[in-house]
């Protein structure tokens, strides 16, 4: 498997036409992208469009979690391909960006609609959900019956014709509030809004008095709900309708080989696992918007991060990498210990400790000012690879089994001519290589056995963190 995961922020194409409807706008591109799988496994990459949004992805804790994402992971892992997540900017220009090839699978619950499969192949389907109306209750609603509360609010959509409601424009709520009026004989005024809001913070925008109604899917309305009760969200302004991922109507080995992998999938445990992780349980829900630590609502990674910007000035390192490090130790765990012996949120052993000065483990502050010193010293001991993000994955690996076990896989590197100084595919291949008697018993070898997997993922998992990091939390 193969799985490593790079972001990028991106200005999504931006469509010559304003006057037409988004979706009905002619091709961005002369001649038609033709990258299926086969030309996708040839690169190893899957370039997968992703929103970022408390449902699809998100940082919380120092993890990235969401619907999409686990999803993202299981499929790049079922296609041993390396997952390129690319964050919209502007949710109304997802199916524009696929035409044009920036992406090759859209992961975001779009509605099956017949002007989106102009555009676009959809795969099988997800779930199904409907459309209802997102509208705030009276302030004084708990002393209300639920009969004055229904009387205050709309019950039926024909109660919106001559009213405003809120969505964005490239939208199938934009496109159902059109068919609404039509059907009723009325006009519904749709105020139309930027396309880098998602769902979540538009149904915000309702909680806090910026906008009177808006329309969402109902597992979407209905979990964001749970956490502000003066939401209602009872009432249906459409069909049960099928939430899928795109593709691009030519790549049709990537929608065979998805859609062969949603039908296996479906059939798991683990695929109502995740949708009720997401969409169902209301207290992890309110746990996660609550929290300090999640990315929707903060800058923050952990409880520590003054601590790390501070010391983090002790090596020239960027904070959130640090961070990507301590949270590969600890989970941010001040508490933890391992059957080594070390302790605290860098897992630092005994003697480590004392030669540093470190006198309480499990004081943060102590943790990671020793910690971060002794970082420094493994990163001056690689002061001969003059690459700064080579000379990084080094001091990791360092960091993870040792200074000189790491010297060794450069030895080795050497003498089978590969190159000392690049850790990817050159001293990390050596690094797995030195857990083989035939390799750790070479004469040149000093320092003998390392279980080389250990640092090999260490070195990988802490970057992909990083990468995380870096998309959600400002420097």
């Amino acid at each position: 498997m193969k799985l490593r995961y790079f972001f990028f922020g991106i200005c999504l194409v931006t469509f010559l036409s304003c006057k037409k409807d988004k979706t009905s706008v002619k091709q961005t591109t002369e001649t038609p992208i033709t990258r299926d799988l086969s030309e996708i496994k040839k690169d190893g990459k899957l370039k997968v469009l992703i929103a970022y949004s408390g449902t699809s992805y998100f940082l919380y804790r120092g993890r990235p979690m969401g619907y999409e994402y686990e999803l993202l992971e299981h499929l790049a892992e079922h296609l041993d391909l390396e997952l390129e997540i690319i964050i919209s900017n502007d949710l109304d220009e997802l199916l524009t960006s696929l035409k044009a090839g920036d992406a090759d699978l859209v992961a975001y619950g779009l509605a099956i609609t017949n002007d989106r499969k102009k555009l676009a192949a959809f795969t099988d389907y997800l779930y199904v959900t409907e459309q209802v109306l997102v509208q705030k209750k009276p302030v004084n609603w708990r002393k209300m019956t639920l009969d004055d509360i229904k009387k205050s609010i709309v019950q039926n959509p024909l109660e919106l014709i001559g009213d405003t409601v809120s969505v964005r424009k490239n939208t199938s709520y934009y496109k159902r509030l059109r068919n609404l009026s039509t059907e009723m004989g009325g006009e519904i005024i749709i105020d139309t809004l930027q396309g880098n809001l998602s769902t979540a913070e538009i149904i915000k925008m309702v909680v806090d008095g910026k906008i009177k109604y808006t329309i969402a899917d109902k597992n979407l309305a209905t979990i964001n709900a749970s956490y502000f009760p003066i939401l209602d969200t009872g009432v249906p302004v459409s069909f049960s309708q099928r939430i899928a991922w795109a593709v691009r109507p030519n790549a049709t080995e990537l929608l065979d080989a998805t859609n062969s992998w949603i039908r296996d999938f479906k059939k798991k445990a683990e695929y109502n696992v995740l949708y009720n992780k997401y969409f169902k349980n209301k207290r992890r829900f309110k746990k996660r918007v609550k929290s300090e630590f999640y990315s929707i609502n903060t800058n923050e990674i952990s409880p520590y991060d003054d601590i790390i910007k501070k010391n983090s000035e002790t090596i020239g390192w960027d904070w959130r990498l640090i961070a990507a490090l301590i949270y590969q130790e600890s989970r941010f765990e001040n508490e933890a210990s391992a059957w080594s012996g070390a302790e605290g949120l860098m897992q630092m052993m005994p003697g480590t400790a004392e030669d540093l000065g470190v006198t309480d483990r499990l004081n943060p502050n102590e943790n990671i000012r020793g910690g971060v010193t002794y970082l420094k010293q493994l990163h001056d001991g690689h002061a001969d690879i003059n690459d700064s993000i080579e000379r990084i994955k080094f001091t990791l690996a360092a960091y993870n089994c040792g200074y000189f076990h790491v010297k060794d896989a450069q030895k080795l590197a050497e003498l089978n001519g590969l190159n000392p100084q690049v850790w990817d595919n050159h001293v990390a291949e050596m690094i797995l290589a030195l857990s083989y008697p035939k390799n750790y018993a070479r004469k040149e070898i000093k320092y003998g056995y390392v279980n080389g997997l250990e640092p090999f993922n260490y070195v990988n998992d802490i970057f992909e963190r990083y990468n995380h990091y870096i998309k959600f939390i400002k420097e």
